[in-house]
């Protein structure tokens, strides 16, 4: 009976074999476990403005649409604040130009607020950092 198959079996099984290695270490890479040769990218994350909105009494508003508006571009981001009248839906994608931020709730709207950008090589941070919006009645 003649070697089952053929001429050269041996060296394409230590090929195969060598290339599941291999796929397997480049997977192993893959993994959330800690590595040296990881770099954790800073500048992927935009930053955030923070918002809030109150009503004319002072009481946090849920619920109320928040527009930031690029003075340049007219581009704009809206976002709707939580239960604690907070939203960080408006973020540095606007930036650097100086964007305009109001927000409404029902017939209730604010004052617009202007807000500018301090950038550097990785990121745009908003000044002020945080900015309190009052619906007027």
């Amino acid at each position: 009976m003649g070697r089952v198959g053929g001429v050269g079996m041996g060296k394409r099984l230590r090929t195969y074999g060598g290339l599941g290695l291999l796929a397997s270490v480049l997977l192993t890479g893959c993994d959330d476990a800690p590595s040296a040769n990881r770099h954790e990218d800073t500048c992927a994350e935009p930053l955030t403005l923070r918002v809030e909105v109150m009503s004319s009494d002072g009481a946090y508003i849920q619920g109320a649409s928040v527009t930031a508006t690029n003075l340049e571009s007219n581009i704009s981001i809206t976002g709707v604040t939580d239960d604690r009248g907070v939203t960080t839906a408006i973020n540095e994608t606007l930036a650097p130009s100086p964007i305009r931020v109001v927000a409404t709730a029902g017939s209730h709207v604010t004052p617009a607020q202007r807000v500018e950008w301090t950038c550097d090589v990785c990121h745009c941070t908003p000044v002020p950092a945080t900015v309190t919006l009052q619906l007027k009645d």
